[in-house]
């Protein structure tokens, strides 16, 4: 009788750009996307992983241009957290119609719509089985949303944060243009920050470091991607306190 291996993460803090629910459109959400989402969340749940999501808004806002014809950066920042909320109800609906339960928590009052984050409320639900979607960032502007990952996954002590992208990983140059860029396997926080990888803002890397708290970066569209780095295998790219890391060959 075969046993189905244990993760080696229980707890999973995934970041998800607004962009990853845009599909082929150029704004708004795209229904398969949101599929797509909900069953890599499923297969997550299937190996006995608690999950929870922040989620960014750039595919329904994007500040920068307003803010270039003036607007102010407390405002628009405002303006990309309700944004987040959006995407986050969206996120919960689909969830929920794949057989998952998930509650919404904001960092901002709009409790006709969702709950209010709740530190140890949102441990509950993740230890009852509920997938946690995490919206408005952490309520101040100023702050971008792998920031308020970096946070929300040493709140809860996560075992894991995963940031999910559109290329398995990191690489040393831009894959998209550079057919000869090689993929890191493993970096540390300081290589991160030293050659400005840009694999999320300082400040998101620095609360990472701090606390300890690893983080993986995947291509959320490849296969099992997600349900890998749970189980620790070679996926993407490990970022932690470990050993200066090594580029290696594109392996998409």
């Amino acid at each position: 009788m075969s046993h189905q291996p244990e993760p080696r993460y229980r707890r999973i803090l995934l970041k998800l750009s607004g962009e990853a629910l845009l599909g082929d459109q150029d704004f708004g959400i795209d229904p398969t996307m949101l599929r797509s989402v909900a069953d890599g969340v499923h297969a997550l749940h299937g190996v006995g992983v608690e999950v929870a999501i922040v989620i960014g808004a750039g595919n329904i806002f994007r500040g920068a241009r307003l803010m270039a014809e003036g607007m102010e950066r407390v405002t628009a920042d405002h303006i990309g957290m309700l944004g987040t909320v959006m995407n986050a109800l969206a996120l919960q609906d689909s969830f929920e119609r794949n057989g998952l339960n998930a509650r919404v928590m904001s960092a901002i009052r709009i409790n006709q719509l969702c709950e209010d984050y709740i530190r140890r409320r949102a441990i509950r639900h993740l230890e009852k089985g509920r997938v946690v979607v995490f919206a408005a960032g952490t309520g101040n502007p100023f702050f971008t949303t792998d920031t308020a990952a970096s946070l929300r996954a040493v709140e809860i002590e996560a075992d894991l944060m995963v940031k999910a992208t559109k290329v398995n990983g990191v690489f040393s140059a831009d894959p998209m243009k550079d057919p000869s860029a090689r993929r890191y396997r493993h970096l540390g926080y300081d290589e991160v920050l030293a050659r400005r990888l840009g694999v999320m803002d300082a400040t998101a890397i620095v609360l990472c470091r701090e606390h300890s708290m690893p983080l993986r970066v995947v291509d959320m569209n490849r296969p099992d991607a997600l349900v890998r780095a749970a189980m620790g295998e070679d996926e993407g790219t490990l970022v932690d306190d470990g050993p200066t890391g090594a580029a290696t060959l594109d392996e998409r």
